[in-house]
């Protein structure tokens, strides 16, 4: 984080955001994409810490995503940076989250579940990805608590149904059942928003 310390002082006089996104999709000037970015490092970082739960890889993660932003901001026209920016940094920590699934291998069958029921290919386009995404957290909202807390802790967290069943409270039998009603009722809820 360090890094973008530099980008300080670049920009002498406070600059509404709409014109530094128009400046820097102009010009792709990185000092001011820099001083954009700077006020929100905190913001992105505790997004990030809250799906990954590692400081040192969200602090990784808020200089990946500001590097994400140096190539996106040129070739997207963003209106509400904070709001995008809030989309970008979570659907970066998922599909990290999902990446470190895939390359852990493969989980006994008795206590893992498929994937959640948003599928996520390399060609997918950023804006088809993170309407699945926010398709997904509305759905997830509309679960009862029990269901919307074991399905997050098993996906998102990667715990077992034994782990989900101690924090909890929750019999190892129910979390089982709370995930997969959940799963389903996701699955209709996301294919009832549309495409996705």
């Amino acid at each position: 984080m360090k890094f973008l310390k530099f980008f300080q002082g670049k920009v002498k006089e406070p600059v509404p955001e709409a014109e530094q996104l128009a400046a820097y999709r102009a010009y792709g000037d990185v000092a001011v994409l820099g001083a954009l970015y700077e006020p929100y490092m905190d913001v992105v970082f505790g997004v990030c810490f809250q799906y990954l739960r590692d400081e040192d890889e969200s602090k990784d993660a808020v200089m990946q995503v500001f590097e994400k932003l140096v190539t996106d901001l040129r070739q997207h026209e963003v209106s509400n940076f904070k709001s995008w920016l809030y989309s970008v940094a979570r659907n970066h920590c998922l599909m990290k989250l999902r990446t470190a699934r895939v390359t852990a291998g493969h989980e006994p069958a008795d206590d893992r579940e498929q994937e959640l029921p948003i599928e996520v290919t390399t060609d997918d386009d950023v804006f088809e990805l993170e309407g699945r995404l926010d398709a997904l957290d509305e759905c997830l909202q509309k679960l009862a608590s029990e269901q919307r807390k074991s399905i997050e802790l098993f996906y998102l967290q990667n715990k077992c149904y034994r782990d989900i069943a101690g924090e909890t409270g929750f019999d190892i039998g129910k979390v089982k059942s709370y995930i997969q009603n959940g799963k389903r009722k996701l699955k209709i809820c996301i294919e009832s928003n549309g495409s996705y």
